[in-house]
């Protein structure tokens, strides 16, 4: 009767975890609108909610007075395709349909119904730098639109790569919109399982690359009107692998530091891994589009105390991503 009782008051929660309040919005008295030059994010493939259990010095240095939640919810299936696809549209996955086999076909363009924040940093500012470095080319060239002049690096060596970023800073380059995805942790989630040593050894790897990216942007001057931005798309099984919807699969780290974030700031039951493009193009002073289903989470920022998502945009998703978390939360409780 405990358990029953129990997965009834999570279905409720479940049901009733839209943020309680409203964003402070352009024109707010010091409102972090529109506030930043500079956003980065920095993708640690594979590490979902997992950071906050690893030996993270840099990532803990970084975000001391920055805004983290380890529980914001990835996209279903729990692969990268959908989820580096959401980071970057603020959509679903059941509305932008990248998944790991046509993000591979290397045709996406600015006629998307659902673009990138690449493509609408490139609308606002045309001249503005941008660039994407990655170890998975899928993201550059399935994911990120094509035709609108990002400069984009792809080697399949986080060291090697996290090499080129730091020379990429230290040339002078002010990229507008900034994206990184790292792959190693996601290897060894795949070979050893995220309960393994390997796992955590290799997150601690990444946070080293973390550590060294923020040190070229700071010390080139961009932080201080630059948002810096570390997320995962999906963790890992304990077994290795993802997909699916388990709670080690699900929970997801979205952490935000820059000059108007909240220190120690935890953010909404409501948060989502897609909620990254909505931060953006907020710090950046770009309106969402009327598609988008991203929102800015209470806490990020000193200016906004949360948004009401628009889930009438999505009703699909508003459906299953409900009924999903649901049976994860129940397999977790039972």
């Amino acid at each position: 009767m405990k358990k029953l009782i129990s997965v009834l008051i999570t279905i409720l929660l479940v049901f009733a975890c839209a943020a309680p309040a409203f964003a402070g919005g352009p024109g707010t008295e010091q409102s972090s609108f529109g506030a930043y030059k500079h956003v980065f994010i920095i993708g640690v493939d594979g590490a979902g909610r997992f950071i906050k259990d690893a030996d993270t010095p840099e990532f803990d240095r970084i975000f001391a007075n920055g805004a983290v939640d380890y529980t914001a919810r990835t996209e279903v299936p729990t692969d990268s395709g959908p989820n580096w696809g959401s980071i970057l549209t603020g959509v679903s996955y059941f509305k932008h349909l990248i998944h790991n086999g046509n993000s591979g076909e290397n045709e996406r363009s600015s006629d998307t119904a659902y673009p990138s924040v690449f493509a609408l940093a490139r609308k606002a500012f045309p001249d503005a730098e941008l660039a994407s470095f990655v170890n998975w080319n899928n993201v550059n060239f399935g994911i990120i639109e094509n035709d609108i002049g990002v400069t984009k690096v792809n080697i399949t060596n986080d060291e090697k790569l996290t090499d080129a970023i730091c020379d990429y800073f230290d040339a002078g380059n002010a990229p507008a919109v900034f994206f990184v995805q790292l792959d190693g942790v996601d290897a060894a989630g795949h070979a050893h399982g995220s309960a393994s040593q390997e796992y955590f050894d290799a997150i601690h790897t990444a946070d080293g690359y973390v550590g060294r990216i923020y040190d070229a942007v700071e010390r080139n001057g961009l932080m201080e009107d630059g948002l810096f931005i570390v997320c995962a798309d999906h963790g890992h099984k304990k077994e290795g692998g993802h997909g699916r919807f388990s709670m080690r699969e699900t929970n997801t780290t979205v952490a935000v530091v820059g000059k108007t974030t909240v220190p120690g700031g935890t953010m909404d039951a409501d948060t989502r891994d897609r909620d990254v493009a909505a931060i953006t193009l907020y710090a950046l002073g770009i309106e969402k589009t009327n598609k988008m289903t991203a929102r800015v989470p209470a806490h990020v920022f000193a200016d906004v105390k949360g948004e009401l998502r628009p889930d009438y945009r999505d009703p699909l998703d508003w459906i299953i991503s409900r009924f999903m978390w649901l049976i994860t939360l129940c397999t977790a409780l039972v």
